[in-house]
């Protein structure tokens, strides 16, 4: 396995990790706003919720446009 196969599965391994990092976020601020969990203000099961739907779309396309190959023009 050369380096540059090496990089790129690191890379999409992190972007999965990203998503499901997110994914996690998202389940935890449900359980948070449905009031699951107990002692946390549900305003902050809203907060955490928006920050999961970023972490889970948005993230990974950022890493994605960062570590895009350049061109072969």
């Amino acid at each position: 396995m050369t380096a540059e196969d090496r990089q790129a599965r690191t890379r999409f391994f992190v972007i999965g990790a990203v998503r499901l990092a997110g994914t996690i976020t998202i389940a935890l601020a449900v359980a948070i706003t449905y009031g699951r969990i107990s002692g946390v203000p549900r305003e902050f099961g809203y907060g955490l919720l928006l920050f999961g739907i970023l972490e889970m779309l948005i993230v990974p396309q950022i890493l994605v446009k960062r570590w895009k190959s350049p061109s072969s023009e």
